[in-house]
């Protein structure tokens, strides 16, 4: 039985979980199980790795996406780039193959930890069939590690961004200054907070939503509700609005293609 599984704290609901075990279920995979590892410290996770050793490939999310690279054996360039890890393949290693390769000495582990950043992956799929010509520009709103897929994704494009954060930070915009002119200059804005995530859908970003126009295109990474009051305040002024249950799809389907691939690296 192959184990996969889902790390971060609180865990308290996972579309990861319901997607994957819905997924065994529709394609008849019967020799795989998903489940939540609810860990407050990244430095739990050796611990973990050794209780359940059939563990074959983890998902990483808040707060460990940044702090898991350290634990690791190899990351690939994007996501080392991005500074941020959601996804992690396990593979057994020979100890005697991992001391020529100094990973032992390293990470003292007898199996190789790999990271990927499957969300880079999922928003850039996501976005770009909706980009046009005058998305030359965005506004990030939030600067934590769901914006760094998403700032990754921009520099790949060409597409100049600023985020805009409540607390001061050297070159981001404040909430609290983000004027109408603005909103009217930049007409990508995507929102990497959980502002408006169920249960508390009557919250949305503070910004000047009338300063919105139908050139604009709004994503928010939130997939719970479906239609946030941020994309919906975006709609009524006739902007493109798309919301994260794609991104999540693809990172997730893009998760599963890496902890089954029989792809080496050094």
């Amino acid at each position: 039985m192959k184990h996969y599984g889902l790390i971060g704290f609180p865990l308290s609901h996972s579309f990861s979980k319901k997607y994957f075990t819905d997924k065994f279920a529709a394609e008849g995979i019967t020799d795989c199980t998903y489940e939540l590892y609810p860990i407050e410290s990244i430095e739990d996770l050796p611990k973990l790795l050794h209780q359940y050793p059939d563990l074959c490939g983890l998902n990483v999310t808040i707060p460990h996406k940044v702090k898991v690279i350290k634990q690791l054996d190899w990351v690939k360039h994007d996501a080392k780039g991005a500074g941020a890890v959601n996804c992690i393949r396990i593979t057994s290693e020979s100890p005697v193959l991992a001391a020529f390769s100094g990973e032992v000495g390293v990470q003292g582990h007898d199996f190789r930890l790999e990271g990927y950043n499957t969300d880079i992956y999922g928003f850039d799929m996501s976005l770009t069939p909706l980009l046009e010509d005058h998305h030359d520009s965005a506004l990030i709103l939030g600067d934590g590690g769901a914006a760094r897929a998403v700032k990754c994704v921009l520099d790949n494009k060409g597409i100049s961004y600023k985020c805009v954060t409540r607390k001061p930070a050297e070159g981001n915009l404040l909430f609290s200054r983000l004027t109408a002119k603005d909103i009217k200059n930049t007409k990508l804005i995507i929102n990497t907070t959980p502002v408006g995530t169920y249960p508390d859908v009557n919250e949305c970003p503070p910004i000047p939503y009338e300063a919105i126009t139908d050139e604009h295109l709004l994503f928010d990474l939130i997939y719970n509700p479906d239609k946030t009051l941020f994309l919906k305040k975006g709609e009524e002024q006739g902007a493109t609005i798309k919301n994260g249950y794609e991104m999540l799809v693809l990172q997730a389907e893009k998760a599963w293609e890496i902890w089954n691939s029989k792809e080496k690296h050094p």
